[in-house]
């Protein structure tokens, strides 16, 4: 078998039943299903019971399975040559696995990613949120470009790994937050060939709402220092400019306090950001609506970042603390 795609999931049945019909449609049909279950109830294991007979489909259940443990779990059980993680808030467009096997078959890896992109049925506020996570103004498009700032490193949410690989360096180390860049760092350190392939992009809805999207990020931020802690070398430019933005920002409103002159240029300086993202974000959309709602989703991104890091860095670096950190209860929902 070629692929085996391993989806970790906590009572989201709606994510689970979207993603598996749309690995119905998959064009190219050498792979399995592994659904780890990790759930308080049995929402999920009834969502799935329509593909069983539908599709290559395992399901494994432990009530409160963390995602690491979910995702190792799915690896021991899986068969195909390629592990393929897929979070359950994605959806495969038809050509997904057909674009992979194409790419594979002409060149090396034995690690690869792809980018997210935004389906027409997404709400305004996820389209924005998807605006905020890949934009070249936000993130330095390390998440949705071949070109970007800093080293490509995949994500879980679209991750594959040549199986063997995966179980040479260990799989997930039991890190709670940024597990997957973890994973990405030591199979790179490990002399693995890892590759970002363009046509390989899955429809990933994110979060709902704002005030979870800030717990999300602030996560996100938090798991970069853990990062350093572990590598030492973790800590890139581009994953600075979050921090950057929060201390710009609280210097710019201090400056009201000492000098107007100072204070004028900070708002210019931040009106003159919002338009650049407005127009950005209007054009790659084509909707106003969507550029309007990408500036407030991009400063929920870049405070929720760099606020998580700058509090982490304190708390490990500064104050000497062992404790990692923990994926905030938000994201378990």
């Amino acid at each position: 078998m070629k692929f085996s795609i391993i989806i970790p999931t906590f009572n989201r049945p709606d994510e689970v039943t979207e993603l598996l019909e749309s690995l119905q449609h998959q064009n190219f049909r050498d792979f399995e299903v592994i659904i780890a279950d990790g759930s308080p109830a049995t929402a999920v294991k009834e969502a799935i019971e329509p593909f069983l007979e539908q599709l290559n489909l395992i399901y494994l259940y432990e009530k409160g399975l963390g995602i690491s443990e979910s995702r190792n779990w799915g690896v021991q059980r899986a068969s195909g040559d390629y592990v393929i993680f897929m979070d359950s808030d994605c959806i495969a467009p038809p050509s997904y696995l057909n674009n992979i096997d194409s790419f594979l078959k002409k060149n090396t890896a034995e690690v690869f990613g792809g980018p997210d992109a935004t389906h027409k049925s997404f709400t305004t506020i996820q389209k924005a949120i998807s605006y905020a996570m890949t934009s070249p103004f936000t993130t330095g498009g390390i998440r949705g470009r071949k070109k970007h700032l800093g080293k490509y490193q995949p994500r879980s949410f679209n991750m594959g790994v040549l199986r063997e690989a995966f179980n040479r360096v260990g799989g997930f180390s039991g890190l709670k937050v940024s597990e997957d860049i973890d994973l990405s760092i030591r199979l790179d350190q490990a002399g693995y060939r890892t590759v970002f392939i363009p046509e390989a992009y899955v429809y990933h809805k994110r979060r709902s709402t704002f005030y979870k999207f800030y717990k999300q990020t602030n996560s996100f931020g938090r798991g970069r220092v853990d990062l350093y802690m572990r590598h030492g070398n973790a800590i890139k430019l581009v994953h600075l400019l979050p921090s950057l933005f929060v201390l710009y920002n609280i210097a710019g409103i201090l400056s009201l306090l000492v000098s107007m002159p100072v204070f004028y240029t900070y708002v210019i300086t931040i009106l003159a950001f919002s338009l650049i993202l407005f127009i950005h974000s209007s054009i790659k959309n084509q909707s106003i609506p969507v550029g309007l709602m990408s500036i407030a989703a991009s400063f929920v991104m870049l405070a929720g970042y760099g606020t998580g890091m700058i509090c982490n860095f304190i708390s490990r670096v500064v104050l000497k603390s062992s404790r990692e950190s923990e994926k905030p209860e938000i994201t378990k929902e």
